[in-house]
């Protein structure tokens, strides 16, 4: 489904229930979990993961001690936990990287969580979030159809969230694009043609829920 060498990120929301987060992380060759994501990842999938990364707080002394040798925790608190694994996996040279387990659970946790997709993207990493529900998938300057995962290719729907882009226009959608002032103002558009692009001068975050 996804490139061999993509790594995941488990956070800490809700567990993954649909098949396809499913598939991709039963599937990862690396798993990189977000300290809370930890134990509930080894009970469930009967592994280890490649790294648990994050603060440390959600940890006890004796997980630690177990499984120091993949334990990685930095104590400072600018960045939340999916970024201190997406940092971890930039400086050891990882550009492709899948978000699962990164809703639900705290609203705050999950707006956060999918608005860093954007800071992800503008370090030049290509970075992806799949929930229960779709995709968020983070562009800047234009995005066509041929850049969508396989999984949401016939899905005809889709939100535009504009993180200060100018000039948004689109071609094949139900509603033409203007610059987007709110975030409810791109939301609940629709693909009509086979082929659409969307442009602007600047970062925007797309969401398709996966088709029924």
């Amino acid at each position: 489904m996804e490139k061999e060498d993509a790594v995941i990120v488990l956070g800490a929301g809700d567990y993954p229930r649909h098949e396809v987060p499913r598939c991709l992380l039963q599937g990862a060759g690396r798993v990189v979990c977000c300290d809370g994501a930890a134990e509930e990842y080894i009970r469930r999938e009967g592994r280890l993961p490649w790294r648990i990364v994050g603060d440390g707080d959600s940890l006890g002394e004796s997980f630690k001690e177990r499984y120091m040798d993949i334990v990685r925790c930095f104590s400072e608190q600018e960045n939340n936990d999916q970024t201190k694994a997406t940092l971890y996996l930039l400086e050891h040279g990882v550009k492709d990287i899948i978000y699962l387990g990164a809703t639900g659970r705290r609203e705050d946790h999950t707006i956060g969580n999918v608005s860093l997709l954007v800071d992800y993207m503008n370090k030049g990493l290509r970075v992806k979030m799949y929930t229960d529900k779709g995709v968020f998938l983070p562009a800047k300057d234009l995005f066509t159809d041929d850049m969508l995962p396989d999984e949401v290719k016939k899905s005809q729907a889709i939100s535009i969230f504009s993180f200060g882009a100018k000039n948004l226009r689109s071609s094949g959608l139900q509603y033409p694009l203007h610059d987007l002032h709110s975030w409810w103002q791109g939301t609940l558009n629709r693909i009509l043609e086979t082929h659409f692009t969307i442009e602007a001068n600047g970062s925007f975050l797309l969401y398709l829920p996966y088709k029924a």
